[in-house]
């Protein structure tokens, strides 16, 4: 993350759809709003993979693979104790 001192203060306009994506995004990443958005500017890149070497190209969907699989497991074990409670309810 950049200090504070690095960073400036813009405004820009944004739909209602891309506010509730940031935000459900920010919410599941444990960071702010703020920090989504810097790290999706970060991350853009209009030519893609085409400038990537194979080695970095494999780095990157190695790390965004792990990022998959993490986010998945968490939605699995919050899925299953929603649905145990459910089951216990019902019980």
């Amino acid at each position: 993350m950049q200090t504070q001192s690095n960073l400036i203060r813009k405004q820009y306009l944004i739909s209602e759809n891309n506010i509730r994506k940031i935000e459900m995004l920010a919410s599941a990443k444990g960071a702010s709003a703020a920090e989504i958005v810097r790290r999706a500017i970060d991350a853009y890149d209009p030519n893609g993979a085409a400038d990537m070497e194979a080695p970095e190209l494999m780095q990157v969907v190695h790390e965004r693979l792990k990022e998959a699989i993490t986010t998945t497991r968490k939605a699995r074990r919050q899925l299953t104790r929603t649905l145990d409670a459910l089951d216990s309810d019902h019980a």
